[in-house]
């Protein structure tokens, strides 16, 4: 590549004009009278300066002043002086112009305008000292603008970070991809996905047609039983990652929950970067499919045949499946998973022996525990099986509500046993009353 020496700023650029304007004068020993004579012959010459449209001619005291300038000290002489009073707000005292940057970086959405038009409301700016520009002018100078305020602050510094290793923490999100088309109605798409941080390995997709906590459970509970658990989960504050639920079970696991800053998508860049490779390569010419089927097929082809295999320039060139390789497996059991994913509530149950979890009605054939306060236990580990009742140490289990069933049921009547303990408060009164001594009777 050809490569050419120039100036290093508009100041020495400035400076070498200077010194070609003045050419042979500043090496010629002249007498005052044929000095002022030669320079008064070159304030007759036009000259284009650097970085100017037009050009101009230049007064004999000018061109003097830079005769004795780079006689004194070379090239810098020539250079233009920083005014003493540069910088914007000049008509400002220094305290107002502090006043303006603290308000900014304690209200970092306040505009410029708002500012200023604050300020002269409360009288402690004179109204027309300045402009709005003026005050974005000072702002941008002394780092306080907006695009500087987003990274100001020790505790805005954003740098690169990357695991050490695969399986220390899995990040997890939702992409919502295009509508299903079933005959006339549509569904929507929503795609759940946990990646690797260390490999960028994709550990989990599924397209399913919701956003709920218990989706996010279901994709948690295979992935821990095909490759197992990581040491942590790095999720956004939606209500998919913030239920009550996840978080127990995650600490019931041995597994650190964090949740990214709120309004801060640039913390979840890893996750954002692969959904954008997901829409370019996949989703954007997937078109309108029919079925929840033919999403996910062509999303799991899409990581077989391509991302996992493809080089990756944060991973030294190596494939996220090369790195993924080298992962160190936390297995867990599924008992482990079904103890973690059981979850207890208080129900108080109805009279009619009913009580209601998850807006399902069941039943209990316990009808002596009609009316009372229980807990009932279910276990997100398989949402097909029923809840139970745990009392006094005993697991009774819950039958689904059938009314139709339970009309056609036929109620067992009180039989009277024979040896039945004889009981009647009215006849042992009368039996008082009329001093009769009825033990001696039955004896």
């Amino acid at each position: 590549m050809k490569q050419t020496l120039g100036p290093k700023d508009h100041a020495e650029a400035v400076a070498l004009f200077r010194a070609q304007v003045l050419g042979v004068l500043v090496s010629r020993v002249l007498t005052r009278g044929d000095r002022i004579e030669a320079l008064r012959e070159l304030s007759q010459t036009r000259f284009r300066p650097p970085g100017s449209p037009i050009t101009r001619q230049f007064a004999v005291s000018t061109l003097e002043r830079w005769l004795y300038a780079y006689r004194k000290d070379g090239l810098d002489g020539l250079k233009p002086q920083v005014r003493s009073d540069r910088g914007p707000a000049q008509m400002l005292t220094e305290a107002q112009r502090t006043l303006i940057c603290d308000i900014r970086r304690d209200h970092p959405n306040a505009s410029a305008a708002l500012i200023l038009r604050t300020l002269v409301t409360e009288g402690r700016v004179a109204d027309g000292a300045v402009s709005a520009n003026t005050v974005r002018r000072l702002l941008r100078q002394r780092g306080a603008d907006r695009l500087s305020g987003k990274h100001a602050g020790p505790r805005r510094t954003r740098r690169r970070w990357q695991c050490e290793r695969p399986n220390e923490l899995w990040h997890a999100d939702v992409c919502h991809a295009a509508s299903l088309r079933i005959g006339d109605r549509t569904a929507p798409v929503r795609i759940h996905a946990m990646l690797d941080d260390a490999s960028r390995y994709i550990v989990a997709i599924r397209a399913v047609s919701s956003e709920r906590e218990a989706d996010m459970l279901a994709l948690v509970v295979d992935t821990a039983r095909n490759v197992g658990l990581p040491e942590r989960f790095y999720f956004d504050n939606g209500p998919t990652y913030r239920g009550e639920t996840l978080a127990t079970a995650c600490a019931r696991l041995a597994v650190k929950l964090i949740h990214a800053r709120p309004y801060d998508p640039q913390a979840r860049g890893k996750m954002e970067r692969f959904w954008r490779t997901l829409r370019e390569g996949c989703l954007d010419h997937m078109g309108i499919q029919s079925s929840l089927h033919d999403v996910q097929t062509r999303l799991l082809a899409f990581c077989a045949e391509h991302y996992h295999i493809t080089p990756h320039s944060s991973l030294m060139g190596k494939t996220p499946a090369q790195v993924w390789a080298t992962r160190h497996t936390r297995e867990v059991s599924d008992d482990v998973l079904h103890d973690a994913l059981t979850v207890r509530h208080t129900r108080r149950v109805r009279n009619d022996g009913t009580v209601s979890v998850a807006g399902v009605d069941w039943e209990l054939d316990a009808g002596y525990l009609a009316g009372r306060k229980l807990t009932i236990a279910r276990s997100m580990f398989d949402p097909a099986d029923p809840p139970w009742v745990e009392y006094d140490g005993r697991r009774l289990t819950l039958t689904r509500v059938n009314p139709t069933k339970n009309a056609r049921r036929r109620r067992p009547r009180a039989a009277q046993r024979i040896d039945a303990v004889p009981f009647d408060p009215a006849g042992a009164m009368l039996n008082k009353l009329v001093g009769r001594n009825q033990n001696q009777e039955n004896s």
